[in-house]
């Protein structure tokens, strides 16, 4: 598993920022009738559930391109870092602990894949599936609140793929 960077992070946090910025209606229509906004904002927050998740799990392919889009996340931020502020490359953001994924865990995130792959290429909101998948990716692993799902998600998923297979844990 690939650690992230400071400016991994800061890939990420640019991503959330964005799409919060691009998506919010403003305080009154947000008020007033909350739900439509909300649903706009859905299918960025599933994907970005899908990212976490993606990158805790540590083999196969999904595992390698979740860890390969890190990698070149963690790259980009740290350029950026460095020839846009002037700060150091290459320094690592504080990690959480995770869960590790069980094996009925990953048959979940498998079974997720293979939906996240169709809603991307079918759906309106393709574009926003992949920035939320990408943005799970650069913060599931990274302390503070970046990271704050990873845990609970991994036991959700951990829990659903028992309950689904049938394994008793």
């Amino acid at each position: 598993m690939n650690i992230v960077t400071i400016g991994g992070v800061t890939v990420g946090i640019c991503i959330l920022l964005a799409t919060l910025v691009t998506w919010w209606p403003g305080l009154k229509p947000l008020q007033k009738n909350p739900l439509p906004h909300i649903a706009r904002l859905a299918p960025f927050l599933a994907a970005w559930a899908y990212g976490v998740l993606a990158i805790l799990t540590v083999g196969g392919i999904i595992g390698w391109i979740a860890n390969t889009t890190l990698w070149i996340t963690n790259w980009l931020g740290d350029v950026a870092l460095v020839w846009g502020v002037g700060a150091e490359s290459g320094r690592s953001a504080g990690t959480a602990s995770y869960i590790p994924l069980t094996q009925t865990g990953t048959a979940v995130v498998l079974i997720l894949t293979v939906v996240m792959i169709a809603a991307a290429k079918k759906s309106k909101h393709g574009s926003h599936l992949k920035m939320g998948t990408w943005c799970g990716i650069t913060l599931g692993t990274s302390a503070g609140v970046a990271g704050f799902a990873a845990v609970p998600l991994a036991q959700a998923v951990n829990w659903a793929g028992s309950a689904v297979y049938g394994v008793i844990a």
